[in-house]
């Protein structure tokens, strides 16, 4: 992608949405981890299915999915605590910032651009990626599923981030990793840039389908 073009899609937006987890954060691995652990925890076959079922689900949707589809004897919150308890301390040490993604929010805070997350991870784990990279100052307003009615593809939690802005869904841009997400921002009247991740690279081609713009990480926004 050239300056330019970088230009162009920043062109009459007034605010940034990241997802965070496989977008803005390189950490789809520690949930891979987790999970794996998880299964191998309770002597149980790692489903082959598991991403594709819950992908855009947020923090307890998940757990609710685990719960019931698991037959586990713990409760909901018992579910997330353990998750929140487990991925903490990986979220303090091993999740980074995807390449160039702290020179792009920099960018956007000189333009005077917005910016917001929304993301179906926990506002637990959220705070403490930010806090750890020292950037809970360059964030407006953060949205996590679990805050809203429904997950991704439903458009609420960009929605809702966008009013927390103050800024019409059409003037926002969107930066998604999945293709649920990537509907999630489009079903939400915004423009959608899609990410690159290894997790979801057998998904590249449906993502370059539905998303406006595309890049292998946010170094192509300074090519």
């Amino acid at each position: 992608m050239q300056k330019n073009d970088t230009e162009q899609m920043l062109c009459q937006i007034d605010a940034v949405i990241f997802d965070l987890d496989g977008t803005l954060a390189d950490s789809m691995g520690i949930w891979l981890e987790l999970d794996r652990d998880f299964f191998d925890d309770r002597n149980m076959e790692f489903p082959k299915d598991l991403n594709e079922k819950i992908e855009g689900m947020g923090f307890t949707e998940t757990a609710v999915y685990f719960k019931e589809r698991f037959h586990m004897e713990e409760s909901v919150e018992e579910i997330k605590q353990s998750w929140n308890d487990t991925a903490f301390e990986k979220y303090r040490t091993n999740a980074v910032l995807k390449p160039a993604a702290r020179a792009f929010i920099a960018l956007l805070k000189e333009k005077g651009i917005r910016i917001g997350i929304a993301t179906s991870n926990s506002n637990l784990l959220v705070e403490e990626f930010l806090r750890v990279q020292g950037l809970t100052d360059s964030i407006d307003a953060v949205t996590t599923v679990c805050d809203v009615s429904s997950g991704k593809p439903d458009p609420e939690v960009y929605l809702v981030t966008a009013k927390k802005l103050g800024i019409e869904p059409e003037r926002c841009l969107v930066f998604e990793d999945v293709p649920m997400g990537i509907l999630a921002g489009k079903n939400a009247g915004m423009r959608v840039c899609g990410v690159e991740d290894t997790y979801a690279e057998h998904l590249r081609e449906k993502k370059m389908e539905l998303a406006d713009y595309y890049i292998d990480d946010f170094t192509d926004l300074f090519a």
